[in-house]
């Protein structure tokens, strides 16, 4: 009997699954993969627009087709996009203000919905939005979720994740796209 009440009275962790222990999980090691396939991804698209890398066109080329889209003057919004892609990637990678990181990914995975993807449905391979939700529903997930044991962010309260984290990450993604595509 002193054995089970020892059990029931052990934090939930230890309970199911015994003594904390300091490795670390399959979930951050999962995690630190989809942080860091995404966050490089989207620097590598945004290293693209602004350095012609990657077989991008670079600043010049994409400034022009962001003009194409009523963005005036595109070079401008192009080194915008391209720089919010680049550092909200890198920031993802890195665990370094997630919140912050997926607020970018998702403003500018909004701006590309509305006035690229969007008009072509919802499928890739028809131009469609599928990637662009993509990309917006895991860096907000991983705002809510938190960057995980194995990023920059861990000391820090915001590096945990949860609710208020994942509301600051799509309310200022959307206010941001909401402001761009106003102007």
């Amino acid at each position: 009997m002193k054995f089970i009440n020892e059990k029931l009275r052990a934090p939930p962790q230890e309970a199911a699954h015994g003594p904390a222990q300091s490795s670390v999980s399959a979930g951050n090691c999962g995690l630190l993969l989809v942080r860091i396939t995404f966050g490089l991804l989207m620097a590598g698209h945004g290293c693209q627009k602004l350095f012609g890398i990657f077989g991008g066109e670079g600043l010049a080329a994409t400034g022009k087709s962001f003009a194409g889209l009523g963005f005036h003057p595109g070079d401008v919004y192009a080194a915008i996009g391209g720089g919010s892609e680049l550092l909200g990637g890198l920031g993802l990678a890195l665990g370094l203000f997630t919140p912050l990181a997926s607020a970018v990914l998702i403003g500018v995975m909004i701006n590309a919905m509305a006035t690229v993807t969007a008009a072509h449905g919802l499928w890739e391979t028809e131009g469609g939005v599928e990637y662009n939700v993509c990309i917006a529903v895991v860096a907000l997930a991983i705002a809510a979720i938190g960057p995980g044991q194995l990023a920059l962010d861990r000391p820090f309260r915001w590096g945990k994740g949860g609710w208020p984290e994942a509301a600051f990450a799509l309310c200022l993604g959307g206010i941001s796209a909401a402001i761009v595509l106003s102007l």
